[in-house]
């Protein structure tokens, strides 16, 4: 099977990714959030990316943020998610930006590509104070 590289993704793209999972050694589909771009190997990319989940949103640990729909709808509709969903800022994972660990997510809001939605600005704060909490 031919692996397929992306192209390049920008920082605070939201995007479908087989994130590794520790525990059961297989990989599951999940949105993610880019938060580096690694431009060594043009075209070539490897991206920095926090997990997402939609499971117990409502309740955020350190580390964590929440894009919910009823509390802040204009982030959740740039984000192109389909639940409300959760990011944790402590479990990063740097992967090839390639198609082993990315693809084009099930409804396919941007034509064929991984990419589901963007980081709306309004929840910067948040990401900032999540970010903190990762390094404290």
């Amino acid at each position: 099977m031919t692996v397929h590289w992306w192209g390049e993704p920008t920082a605070g793209e939201i995007v479908w990714c087989h994130f590794p999972d520790a525990i059961q050694h297989k990989p599951k589909a999940r949105p993610a959030l880019v938060l580096t771009v690694f431009d060594d190997d043009t075209p070539q990319f490897t991206v920095s990316v926090a997990y997402g989940t939609s499971q117990r949103t409502t309740r955020l640990y350190r580390g964590e943020f929440a894009i919910l729909r009823a509390s802040n709808p204009a982030a959740y509709a740039a984000a192109g998610l389909s639940y409300d969903t959760k990011f944790d800022l402590r479990q990063t994972f740097d992967l090839p930006y390639n198609s082993d660990w990315f693809a084009v997510p099930p409804a396919a809001p941007h034509g064929q590509t991984p990419k589901l939605g963007i980081l709306h600005p309004s929840l910067m704060r948040a990401v900032q104070a999540a970010f903190r909490a990762t390094i404290e």
